[in-house]
């Protein structure tokens, strides 16, 4: 599915100074069909609560999506993958600790992904589910 190789290590070097790295995602695993990553829980991720806010669930979904999809594009192509609607449902609040993404196609055409991404507490417990919308754009727009 992916039409780039790629590392965990270049993954994370692609997203310095981003807002991915300023919060402290972590990119894990890539397998055939996914990719997956970690967020920390702490005063770079909580509301004023003290628990995770729902936009830092948000960033790393749409990081993600938006990386699942620079992989899809072939090498050959002039393209980028851009977001173009994020929703997320909220299940669980998270105090502390990390939280772990992953990322799975719903659909892959040639202008638009839809991506499934969940995102689970350290005891394997759904905290959020969001779906993002990818559009697919020539590089020079």
């Amino acid at each position: 599915m992916f039409n780039k190789t790629v590392t965990v290590d270049s993954l994370q070097s692609f997203g310095k100074n981003s807002i991915a790295h300023h919060i402290g995602i972590e990119f894990t695993e890539i397998g055939k069909d996914y990719v997956s990553a970690r967020m920390p829980v702490d005063q770079r991720t909580h509301q004023p609560f003290g628990i995770l806010h729902g936009g830092a669930s948000v960033v790393l979904a749409e990081t993600l999506g938006s990386i699942a999809s620079f992989l899809c594009i072939p090498e050959n192509e002039n393209k980028h993958a851009v977001g173009l609607e994020i929703n997320a449902n909220h299940l669980r609040p998270v105090r502390e600790g990390y939280v772990y993404g992953t990322v799975r196609p719903i659909h892959i055409g040639k202008t638009t992904h839809i991506w499934d991404i969940r995102i689970t507490n350290e005891e394997n417990k759904l905290v959020c589910i969001s779906r993002l919308t990818v559009a697919i754009v020539n590089a020079d727009r």
